[in-house]
């Protein structure tokens, strides 16, 4: 049966919340879990092979955070939908919302989106999406679990016809003691080439999620970059998890040592 107007207008797709009885004070945070249309936006006039390459999704990303979130006891919210519907890292009205085109992919199905359409992806996406973490990070304020968020992405070893060197990158947004704090620790604990505002940085529009969930609060926050030729099996991913979460515990140490000293 063909969905009416007020149908698709109550259509809502909600985030996913794991281990949301865990103690830790991290919220693991995955904007780009997903490379699922759902069938309301047809393929986008897309490709099998583009529907599930990096434009559609963070590949490896979901298997990182589930694997830190059970080595560190924390909370993951993660998102339902691909990022090519809408990308709940970005404002309403930022392009990269429902984008055109990205990277070398023309994306037919958000050419001239109209705005009813973007309305109708932000109700339908996004501000469930908001929604939800907003909660999510009210609730364990009130229970005296003051929050850390830290988002979980993945990027491509080349981009744009450029290799790149980096293969873990840990960005900030307005606060930075966090993000440097875990750089640091991954230069003493492991032997990944690590960066501080790499490949991406605050100036790209890559810290909507931290700008307006965590900033608001005070929390600390940072977003963690992973290569994904690193993560591309499910075993090489939890191995990342492996390294990485004793680099978020260092990291934690540090700035919780820095706020006593202060």
């Amino acid at each position: 049966m063909r969905a009416t107007a007020k149908t698709k207008s109550a259509m809502r797709f909600p985030p996913v919340i794991e281990n949301e009885s865990a103690l830790g004070r991290i919220i693991l945070v995955c904007e780009h879990a997903s490379h699922m249309i759902p069938p309301r936006w047809g393929d986008l006039g897309l490709t099998a092979a583009q529907r599930l390459a990096h434009i559609a999704w963070d590949p490896g990303a979901l298997d990182v955070a589930r694997g830190l979130s059970r080595r560190l006891d924390a909370v993951l919210i993660h998102a339902p939908v691909s990022r090519l519907v809408y990308d709940c890292n970005r404002a309403p009205d930022m392009a990269g919302a429902m984008p055109a085109r990205s990277e070398l992919h023309d994306i037919p199905g958000n050419t001239d989106i109209a705005p009813a359409e973007r309305l109708a992806r932000t109700e339908a996406v996004y501000l469930p999406w908001t929604e939800g973490l907003h909660g999510l990070v009210a609730r364990r304020i009130a229970l005296g679990l003051r929050p850390v968020i830290v988002t979980i992405h993945s990027f491509t070893p080349v981009f744009n016809g450029k290799p790149r060197r980096v293969e873990f990158g840990v960005i900030n947004d307005a606060d930075a003691a966090l993000p440097v704090a875990i750089l640091n620790a991954a230069h003493k604990l492991t032997r990944l080439q690590a960066e501080l505002n790499a490949p991406y940085s605050a100036a790209d529009d890559v810290t909507h999620t931290l700008r307006v969930q965590a900033t608001p609060y005070g929390l600390p926050n940072a977003m963690l970059e992973i290569r994904n030729d690193l993560i591309a099996t499910a075993e090489a991913a939890d191995a990342m998890a492996e390294q990485l979460a004793p680099v978020l515990n260092m990291g934690l140490v540090e700035i919780q040592r820095q706020a006593k000293a202060s």
